[in-house]
């Protein structure tokens, strides 16, 4: 018995949401009260009073949310002002596009809200549990054993995961229903994929503004606080005799939870439309529900993901501490290898028998069996777990190139900058052959549909990578709590140890949505190529783009420079706001010196360091993302689709080098850092407090940046301008049938 694909969509998505909650409702049932027992020294925890433990625990947890909660309410302010304003441009221009087809414009517009608004539930709600569960980890930290402390982080990065696949999976096919009433028959069903693409141009959106916005937030913060206390003052990462230490746990809250879960929400929905444009001749052919493969291949992953989370939290808990990363490893490669038969028994299913698929290029079809697209989602999903793997290699210390970036610490500075640097370069190579391999393997296979549906094998475990990247910034609050509520040393050390395996399973994480965004912007392009030709009845891009057009060549060296122009503008934007702090952090030093005795009766002015970052990040968010979306948009209205195919081509192999270079750069620091911190004094390395300690802060001051604004933002860069081409792919048309206003092509 084969279940009919909106059983299944329906299905998954509400088991998705109803795990999220089942893993909330055992997270709530942990009561916010510190513990008297511990392992290791335990004499400063029974002499402590617990009561005024547990009051500062709740004191620190409530500062965090508070100021979490606060600045993401303004930067969602921000944006439905854009909303508003967007939702007009996008109603008035794909109307006027199509021939004031007022239908077509209004869809898509209501599309594009839709999209945006799931983009701000789900960052929103990332936040929400990411700090509900912190001070939970930081209080299951005091106890015995391992178990119980990563339980909660791994749940409460499950939560996100599965909350935000069964939501975006309901979202995008209730409305695909909704506009398959307007357009009913399936020769009509090309019009419904069309519309279905504001879905992705919103949750793209949003996701710029979470991830630069709260990028800025967090590094500015971040860098304030490592100059100040550990460089000039040598006090330890999150002492609470630190103003800008609360901004710096929030800023793991609104930066790698909320920007990440936006992130990564919308390369599924833009995988998703593009996949659908491409392949809507198969609706029309062979039905509804083959056409809808792309979404039941998401929907048949939450299973998926679901059933391997037993591994870590029942089959094979976390026992020890060397145990920790091998079950957040064990969560990708387990996900990835089930998805093998999971996605054969879906293709067979709902793929007809033999189908045919019009090409991209020229007027030919390709004739397929369930096989092709099968083998598309699989090599999109072992491409990412490769590149997510030679990621690990490149940025955790247990491997040979960030201990060497660790020696190289020896001579200071300087040489770290220059191993770093050089070890962000070298990393781009294995992940840009695979993703060539990928590229090249599935377009021959199934064409362009080929490459959307290996897009979408790249995010299939989605709801997994999303778990795995929410569990980092969780434990790193949870440490921060745990240092700034003065708790037992031991408790630092078992929350360092799981942030540790974090940081590096976020590296791994960070490799995926590079790659997936890579994939997802090529699959997006040639949806757009598809709607040219749809626009133009073949009269244009019928064999292909030719890159040695001069308006396109022209372009395509433009497009090669923007990501480094977006790169530059965040890069200048962390640090115009780092020295806000670092001023402020100094200031109150200054003027209260007695700030910085070993046990100060003051607190520090946590509120101002907080109001600098809000205010740093709200201000310095628009101009990057105002650029990533003008480009595409005015270069098609005045230069044509000649242009904007040489804009989004450079954009997009630019982006791709660049961000993987700066976000392996930036962890290899991180943890060049951390493990110069792992040695004793006696130790060549010097560990904490020495100067090699000292350089190796500097190489990680510089790296946060990088590996937390900058190169996470240039995945949406590469994405946002392409699906926002593909949505104003008619109006470009519109204008002097694809030449622009000033016709030069």
């Amino acid at each position: 018995m084969t279940f009919s694909a909106s059983a299944v969509i329906f299905g998954a998505a509400i088991l998705g949401l109803v795990w999220a909650l089942l893993q909330f409702m055992i997270i709530a049932r942990i009561p916010v009260v510190s513990q008297q027992i511990g392992e290791g020294s335990c004499l400063k925890m029974k002499t402590q009073n617990i009561a005024d433990t547990t009051n500062r625990l709740v004191e620190i947890y409530t500062a965090i949310y508070e100021g979490a909660e606060s600045f993401l309410r303004a930067e969602y302010t921000v944006c439905l002002y854009f909303i508003i304003a967007f939702s007009v441009i996008i109603l008035l221009l794909v109307s006027w596009g199509t021939d004031w087809d007022y239908a077509r414009g209004g869809l898509t517009m209501l599309s594009f809200i839709l999209g945006a608004g799931t983009s701000i539930v789900s960052g929103y709600l990332g936040m929400k549990v990411a700090v509900f569960s912190n001070v939970r980890t930081t209080i299951c930290a005091q106890k015995n054993g391992w178990t119980a402390c990563f339980n909660v982080a791994f749940r409460a990065g499950a939560v996100m995961g599965f909350a935000l696949c069964g939501l975006g999976i309901m979202m995008l096919y209730a409305t695909a229903l909704f506009y398959r009433a307007q357009y009913p028959e399936p020769k009509d069903w090309v019009y419904l994929t069309e519309c279905l693409t504001g879905y992705g141009l919103g949750g793209s959106s949003i996701a710029m503004f979470g991830r630069v916005g709260g990028g800025i937030y967090t590094k500015a913060a971040d860098v304030g606080a490592d100059l100040v206390g550990k460089v000039i003052h040598g006090i330890p990462e999150d002492d609470p005799r630190n103003p800008a230490t609360i901004a710096d746990n929030v800023g793991d809250n609104v930066g790698d939870v909320a920007g990440m879960g936006s992130d990564l929400f919308g390369s599924f929905a833009e995988a998703t439309c593009a996949a659908l444009v491409i392949g809507s001749s198969i609706g029309e052919n062979y039905g509804w529900d083959a056409m809808m493969f792309p979404l039941i291949v998401s929907a048949v992953g939450v299973g998926v993901c679901l059933v391997c989370s037993f591994l870590a939290t029942h089959i094979l808990p976390v026992k020890k501490e060397a145990s920790i990363e091998i079950a957040l490893k064990v969560q990708l490669i387990s996900t990835t290898v089930l998805m093998i038969p999971a996605i054969y028994m879906a293709a067979v299913a709902y793929l007809p028998a033999n189908f045919q698929l019009q090409t991209t290029v020229g007027v030919g079809v390709k004739d397929l069996t369930p096989i092709e697209p099968w083998l598309c989602v699989i090599m999109g999903a072992f491409g990412g777990l490769i590149i997510g793997l030679v990621t690990e290699y490149y940025t955790s210390h247990s491997y040979f190139p960030v201990r060497e970036l660790a020696n190289s610490c020896k001579t200071g500075a300087a040489t770290n900058m220059i191993y770093g640097i050089a070890l962000g370069y070298k990393s781009v190579i294995i992940p840009v052959i695979i993703l060539a391999s990928v590229v090249y393997g599935s377009f021959t296979i199934c064409d362009m549909y080929g490459v959307a549906l290996a897009a979408i094998g790249f995010l299939s475990n989605l709801a997994t990578g999303l778990t795995i990247d929410v569990y980092g910034p969780v434990c790193d609050n949870a440490g921060g709590i745990a240092e700034m509520a003065e708790l037992d040393p031991y408790v630092r050390e078992k929350t360092d140890a799981l942030d540790a395996a974090g940081n590096t399973t976020a590296a791994i994480g960070k490799g995926f949505a590079i790659g997936s965004a890579a994939l997802v912007s090529l699959a997006l392009f040639g949806a757009f190529v598809t709607r040219i030709r749809h626009a133009s009845n073949d009269t244009v891009f019928l064999n292909g783009v030719n890159m040695l057009e001069p308006i396109t060549f022209a372009f395509l060296i433009i497009g090669g420079m923007i990501p480094f122009a977006f790169a530059a503008m965040t890069m200048k934007s962390v640090g115009v706001a780092a020295m806000e702090m670092v001023f402020e952090v100094q200031r109150q030093f200054d003027e209260n010196p007695h700030l910085l005795d070993a046990n100060p009766t003051e607190r520090p002015d946590y509120d101002a360091c907080i109001a600098i970052s809000t205010k740093a990040s709200l201000r310095e968010m628009v101009p990057p993302g105002a650029m990533v979306i003008l480009t595409p948009l005015l270069t098609g209205i005045f230069f044509g689709v000649f242009a904007v195919s040489g804009l989004l081509t450079g954009s997009l192999i630019a982006s791709v080098q660049l961000a993987i270079s700066m976000s392996n750069s930036g962890g290899a620091w991180d943890n060049a850092k951390k493990y110069v911190e792992k040695q004793g004094p006696e130790h060549e390395l010097g560990g904490k407090g020495s100067e090699i300690h000292k350089a190796a802060v500097v190489g990680d001051t510089v790296g946060d940046p990088f590996k937390d604004t900058s190169g996470p933002a240039l995945n949406i860069v590469m994405k946002l301008m392409a699906v926002l081409s593909l949505v104003f792919a008619d109006t470009f048309y519109h204008f002097n049938e694809g030449r622009g206003v000033f016709q030069l092509s």
